[in-house]
């Protein structure tokens, strides 16, 4: 994938339709890579989140979601999936004299729903100037080490694509899927952090129950969950054989294996994830 190019955004306006914390992370990392906040516009129904943001990072705020529509060049909806379709009706286009694109975040959404509405009053022409492209980030992009994957429509053309990519670069890492992937990108990538935070969550209360201290216990998992990921990036490393170093025959790590192992806790994993996925399939017929 290519490399990243400031160039290709530096020029436009980006406007964004909520202002949550995956908002933010798109926002802060602009700023810090791309273009000023001058160029930034953003709306949400919280005027405290709204005021916020303005407040925090400099950008122009705005209550009017067509308006912002209206104003920008890149249109980045940040919006929960609920309420996604209230949004596409309120800035649904009669008609196009400029291109814009149309970035979206929401969980589940398929393109084919934006189609739908955006598209609703456009001709084939107009169409072309409004390409959809489905992103799926995750929290990690508050830190700029995210993990992003998209997807565009039959209109996204190449610039458009590496438009995307350079916004998600400024925010960490990004690959390009197919859509019917999209709904298992948002089970491993988009919902992945909770479970990590949810075995680190686990192993400092287990640290706790044996009598450190809590910010020792803290140190003690998070310096060791670090490590463990630094030596999973080292070349040819692979999970199952670095388990296997650690796991000495009738040592204290096998005996701990053992208990997860009796308890099936790979396959709950497995089954959790897959959940995950057909809950963003739920969300797509929605």
């Amino acid at each position: 994938m290519k490399g990243f190019d400031e160039t290709m955004i530096k020029n436009k306006r980006i406007g964004f339709i909520g202002a949550g914390n995956m908002a933010e992370a798109f926002i802060s990392g602009l700023i810090d890579k791309i273009i000023p906040a001058s160029q930034i516009q953003v709306s949400d129904i919280d005027k405290n989140r709204l005021n916020l943001i303005h407040d925090k990072y400099g950008v122009h705020s705005i209550s009017n979601n067509n308006e912002l529509f209206q104003n920008n060049d890149i249109i980045i909806l940040s919006v929960k999936p609920q309420v996604m379709k209230t949004i596409l009706t309120e800035i649904k286009p009669s008609q196009l004299q400029s291109p814009k694109l149309i970035i979206s975040i929401a969980a589940g959404i398929a393109i084919k729903t934006i189609e739908q509405y955006l598209y609703d009053h456009l001709d084939t022409s107009a169409q072309k100037l409004l390409p959809v492209i489905r992103v799926m980030p995750n929290t990690p992009a508050l830190v700029q080490m995210g993990m992003s994957a998209f997807c565009g429509n039959q209109f996204a053309t190449e610039k458009d694509i590496n438009t995307v990519i350079d916004i998600l670069s400024a925010m960490g890492k990004v690959i390009a899927v197919s859509e019917d992937q999209m709904d298992g990108i948002t089970a491993i990538s988009g919902s992945g952090p909770a479970y990590i935070f949810y075995f680190i969550e686990s192993m400092i209360q287990a640290a706790e129950n044996l009598g450190f201290s809590e910010d020792a216990s803290r140190l003690l998992v998070l310096q060791t969950a670090e490590g463990a990921l630094q030596l999973l990036k080292q070349p040819g490393a692979n999970p199952v054989t670095l388990r296997e170093q650690v796991t000495s025959k009738g040592g204290t790590t096998e005996a701990a294996i053992r208990v997860m192992t009796e308890h099936q806790v790979k396959k709950t994993i497995i089954d959790a994830i897959k959940n995950a996925e057909n809950r963003a399939k739920e969300l797509s017929q929605m």
